[in-house]
């Protein structure tokens, strides 16, 4: 089995918009033998952005993880102090927080995020033509 960690756009795509997410995305967050994990990192940003009113949403996050047949993957502080060790290629600390999950999980982050795909870890592009 291979964990795949979501970004938060990802997510929401996944959900929402599935027709926007890569071939290459699609084909592995189908593939049974992967486990998609979605950070608690991910339900924050969400959850702030909706208060903001930048984002609209009628379901809950424990909805769209559901729907995924996803696994949520909590914050830990060894989770945190990877950020210490992360090159500053990307100023949002949601997606930062993101990478250090998945440095840490030695697992793929799936993301259309050109910032996060500058970073030296492993990813699944997740936009792109079909």
């Amino acid at each position: 089995m291979v964990d795949l960690l979501l970004d938060t756009h990802v997510l929401l795509w996944a959900n929402e918009a599935p027709e926007r997410l890569s071939a290459e995305a699609l084909t592995a967050m189908e593939n049974p033998a992967n486990r998609l994990l979605v950070s608690s990192v991910s339900v924050a940003e969400i959850e702030i952005k909706r208060r903001l009113g930048k984002l609209a949403m009628e379901h809950s996050c424990q909805t769209l993880v559901s729907r995924l047949d996803g696994v949520w993957l909590d914050l830990t502080g060894a989770h945190a102090m990877g950020l210490r060790s992360l090159p500053l290629l990307h100023a949002d600390p949601f997606d930062r927080l993101l990478i250090a999950q998945a440095v840490s999980h030695g697992c793929p982050l799936v993301t259309a995020d050109q910032k996060i795909l500058a970073y030296p870890i492993e990813t699944v592009t997740a936009s792109g033509p079909r």
